[in-house]
């Protein structure tokens, strides 16, 4: 006869079984809270009076502290992540985050033809040109050449970087 053994939840994800449960618990309790428990709940876990919220979003904001307490915070590598970007997104330019690897330099001529035209749209800085005209993205260039929704990075035949497996 051979034994099976078969892992508790509790132990995949780096907690005590007993821990776990005792989580799940206060996660499936919140559902049955009323609204003014929410908000005592916040103000017990947070140490500051709830914001004036839906019932929804302090029951989302209140499990991730609940999980957070009992499973740890963000990584500190993630942490930096979200650092590099906040500043990206406050100093409003793109920057190693957040730009996007398949856009050529500014100055590159991206030539198409479509219905024996051909259409020559030239990256900027900041979008990209045809006609004169400035686009925010490739996507509305070509969307303005062929007069339908089109991804720009496949109109102009760029194709996916071969993704890596691990």
């Amino acid at each position: 006869m051979t034994k099976t053994r078969t892992k508790s939840v509790g132990k995949r994800t780096g907690i005590g079984s007993a821990h776990g449960h005792a989580v799940l618990a206060d996660l499936v309790a919140l559902k049955a809270m009323t609204v003014p428990e929410l908000r005592e709940k916040w103000a017990a876990i947070f140490d500051t009076p709830a914001p004036n919220t839906s019932r929804q979003n302090l029951e989302l904001r209140l499990g991730y502290r609940i999980q957070e307490f009992a499973l740890g915070g963000i990584g500190r590598d993630t942490r930096r992540t979200l650092d590099a970007l906040t500043a990206e997104v406050a100093s409003g330019e793109p920057g190693q985050i957040m730009s996007d690897p398949r856009r050529p330099m500014p100055g590159t001529k991206l030539v198409r033809e479509w219905n024996g035209v051909e259409h020559t749209v030239t990256v900027l800085p900041k979008g990209f040109e045809w006609q004169g005209r400035r686009y925010k993205s490739l996507s509305g260039a070509a969307r303005a050449i062929t007069g339908a929704n089109w991804n720009g990075w496949k109109f102009f035949g760029f194709t996916p970087r071969p993704r890596i497996r691990k």
